[in-house]
């Protein structure tokens, strides 16, 4: 089950002063009011999506790129999180032959996984997949080794992305871990406390 775009976080962002919703890992949303989606990305990706035609966008947050749809949370893997992201854009009148993305994240930002890390098979993903999909990709920051945070404006298709230093890398890294222990049911451990 994909998480209902109420679950998203909604707040005033100060950095921009506009209306703003935070997706964590396994979240998408679609928007046509002027609110900023932003996200932190380590090794995962998020695609934004838009008809600039119609001022309308998504964006959404995986972590991995292709599992099975049937444990809980389908937009936890990029096969599935695309499809929704484009599913609901259509539904809301999106035209599939103006759509055009921007994509980010794909960091490899653990160090010692080096032999097919995530990051790069996440950038992989999303290339190759938009690619078959025939959505030009108008713009990207994928790869390397630094954490992102990425503000999207799906109204104007302006992005802004923040690479944050290597002291983010604990942070991101325990937010991945986080989501994946509470979709497999196993408790977390260590001496990270997260808050928002």
């Amino acid at each position: 089950m994909s998480v209902a775009a109420e679950d998203v976080l909604r707040y005033r962002d100060a950095r921009f002063q506009v209306q703003a919703a935070k997706l964590l890992p396994t979240q998408y949303l679609v928007v046509d009011d002027g609110t900023a989606l932003v996200t932190v990305l380590g090794s995962c990706v998020a695609a934004c999506l838009r008809d600039p035609l119609l001022g309308i966008g998504g964006m959404n947050h995986f972590m991995l790129p292709d599992g099975s749809a049937d444990d809980g949370a389908p937009a936890r893997y990029g096969s599935h999180a695309m499809e929704l992201l484009i599913n609901d854009l259509l539904k809301r009148g999106a035209n599939r032959r103006r759509l055009e993305a921007k994509v980010f994240g794909g960091a490899n930002v653990l160090r010692g996984f080096t032999s097919n890390p995530v990051g790069t098979r996440n950038a992989d993903f999303v290339a190759t997949y938009l690619g078959a999909e025939r959505i030009p990709v108008i713009a990207s920051d994928l790869r390397g080794i630094h954490p992102r945070k990425v503000w999207f404006f799906p109204d104007t298709g302006r992005v802004m992305v923040q690479r944050l230093p290597h002291a983010h890398e604990a942070e991101v890294a325990a937010t991945e871990t986080a989501v994946r222990a509470r979709l497999s049911g196993t408790p977390t451990s260590g001496g990270v406390e997260l808050f928002e």
